[in-house]
């Protein structure tokens, strides 16, 4: 698969000649912005660099929305997994294939785009302007939120198409869900991206995404697979979040244990990260 973050990295700190945008700058007084409007101004940017690449939205909306359709429609035996038995197929697909995108953009597209920004480096740039490292990583953390929103409402509708009707007050647990799992994705992200070359990233990112959405535990339970694989795989935050998804769209109820493993990811990529991140090659 090819590079799908790697030229944004680029313009995130130069002038893009295909698009003519701009990175942003600060006000013409000689003065910083406030700091609020220098990390909306970021985020801001760095999102509409990833809505605008072809490759990024293949990842993040094509790839989820063919594999969404392909399983709800592609007749095979209907699924009969543990606490979801007896729920409609498409009730059950659509949480797995909303984890798949939060997984897509929070993790291969950052971890690629933080590793090619590092070996351009962008970070190294924007770390020392009044924007500053914190800044920048919360504007990142903006950008993802932003573009899982329209992921999220176009993966949805598409699957209301097909007749998916989640539960309402599993919405709410969804959404507490869904950040929690962007923001763990988003930290093993900067673990990949922040310690390896870029040419390492972009493979290693990509073959994860790949292996995560066949036999992780994201589009299908991982109950469906044989013992002692599905309980190793019922470690992994891919499945976590599948579950966590499934649990409160199909049942409206809250997965305890997934959210625990969440946790534990979460806590060690961080440890990770802290420890590890490096700005520039």
């Amino acid at each position: 698969m090819s590079d799908p973050a790697a030229r944004a990295g680029v313009e995130g700190a130069a002038d893009d000649e295909a698009t003519g945008r701009t990175a942003p700058a600060a006000p013409a007084t000689g003065r910083a912005a406030p700091a609020r409007t220098r990390v909306l101004a970021q985020a801001r940017f760095e999102a509409v660099g990833l809505l605008s690449h072809g490759e990024q939205l293949l990842v993040s909306i094509v790839l989820p929305l063919l594999a969404l359709v392909a399983l709800a429609l592609v007749d095979y035996p209907e699924l009969a997994v543990g606490p979801w038995d007896g729920a409609r197929r498409i009730d059950v697909l659509t949480p797995g294939v909303l984890a798949l995108a939060v997984m897509s953009t929070a993790f291969t597209g950052q971890a690629i785009l933080l590793g090619f920004e590092r070996r351009w480096g962008v970070l190294r740039l924007l770390g020392t302007t009044p924007l500053g490292r914190g800044g920048l990583l919360a504007a990142k953390a903006l950008s993802v939120l932003a573009v899982l929103a329209v992921q999220l409402v176009v993966i949805g509708a598409v699957a209301a198409l097909l007749g998916w009707r989640p539960d309402p007050f599993g919405l709410v647990v969804a959404l507490v869900t869904v950040v929690l799992g962007a923001t763990v994705f988003a930290l093993l992200a900067a673990c990949l991206g922040g310690t390896l070359r870029a040419e390492a990233v972009l493979a290693l990112a990509n073959l994860v995404w790949v292996l995560l959405a066949a036999g992780g535990g994201v589009l299908l339970p991982a109950r469906v697979l044989p013992e002692p694989l599905a309980l190793l795989v019922g470690l992994l935050p891919s499945a976590a979040l599948g579950d966590g998804l499934r649990t409160a769209l199909v049942d409206g109820g809250v997965d305890l244990r997934a959210f625990l493993v969440l946790l534990l990811w979460g806590v060690l990529a961080a440890v990770v990260a802290r420890r590890y991140l490096r700005w520039s090659d």
